[in-house]
């Protein structure tokens, strides 16, 4: 068996084997031997001229693909595994117009296949988060200089803020390996009862909380350590400072502004999921990365018709 590819150049020769895609995925997703993954019955046999399985307890067929991200997709997992490993390894992000013209694939395919690998890239956690943490929030949106006028006159409604979205962050200053963590949220807007009860959600009572002069904020004092920084006078007192967040802000914007170029609002939490997937993940080398995204496929299902909110119509 040829070794785990370390860069990019090699995965492409590595999975560019349809059989050798496959034999990954089923390593990464039944370490202990293949398993129905309707009956969980072991009993089943290979077929390779149609490189499925059959159970021999439920009588089903299943492939490598069912109950994961690669469901009822047509493109082969030669072609999955490239895409994944590059959106999970590129700073700045990767567009759909590079996926489609990389690895030959429509731009419409493309598009639906990064939002399919970012659910995968998803981190679900309810554990909360303590120490120092820094909490600020941003606004998400086109800058309206750059916008045509008609889309500039249906998006931008007022000032300040007005026809973006709203987003917080946490950071988790020097976690368990030594690195700073973030989590985000987008979240209806910067008002005392949406912000407060998020901050509670996720942060241990007792720990120590960073934040600007915001208003908002002023009620953490009574379940944490608050230490206010005001922006209008300085950035930094000793340990009291929120620059860490707003590093990370700034690498979100420069993928959203310079990368994907227009967001739509349903679709942003998507993105700060590979985002933060990626900065959370900044300390490892390129094949972990991607292995930690193939080892959350299954059971992350996601269709077109989900996407585009065709389901709700």
């Amino acid at each position: 068996m040829a070794a785990q590819p370390e860069t990019l150049l090699e995965a492409i020769r590595y999975f560019s084997d349809p059989d050798r895609a496959r034999d990954f995925v089923v390593r990464m997703r039944w370490p202990s031997g293949v398993c129905c993954p309707r009956c969980g019955s072991r009993e089943v046999g290979f077929v390779k001229t149609r490189r499925i399985w059959n159970c021999k307890s439920c009588k089903k067929q299943f492939s490598a693909k069912v109950g994961s991200i690669f469901e009822d997709s047509p493109i082969g997992l030669n072609k999955w595994l490239p895409a994944m490993w590059l959106i999970c390894n590129d700073k700045n992000g990767i567009s759909s117009y590079e996926i489609h013209r990389g690895i030959g694939v429509t731009q419409k395919t493309a598009w639906f296949m990064l939002h399919r690998i970012r659910l995968a890239m998803q981190t679900e956690t309810f554990e909360l988060i303590n120490g120092e943490i820094e909490v600020d929030e941003t606004f998400i949106g086109g800058k309206a200089r750059f916008m045509h006028k008609a889309e500039r006159e249906r998006k931008i409604t007022g000032t300040g803020g007005a026809g973006k979205v709203a987003v917080m962050g946490l950071l988790s200053r020097h976690g368990p390996d030594g690195h700073s963590t973030v989590r985000t949220k987008v979240v209806a807007d910067r008002r005392r009862e949406t912000l407060v009860p998020e901050v509670r959600k996720n942060v241990k009572p007792g720990s120590v909380v960073y934040t600007d002069a915001l208003g908002s904020y002023s009620d953490l004092a009574t379940d944490y350590v608050h230490g206010v920084i005001d922006h209008a006078e300085k950035y930094v007192e000793g340990k009291i400072h929120t620059n860490g967040i707003e590093n990370f802000w700034s690498l979100l914007k420069r993928a959203l502004h310079g990368t994907y170029v227009s967001v739509e609002p349903w679709h942003l939490f998507r993105y700060l999921d590979e985002e933060v997937f990626r900065y959370n993940n900044r300390k490892t080398d390129d094949s972990h990365r991607f292995e930690r995204v193939a080892g959350r496929v299954v059971g992350r299902r996601l269709t077109y018709d989900d996407l585009t909110g065709k389901t709700l119509a």
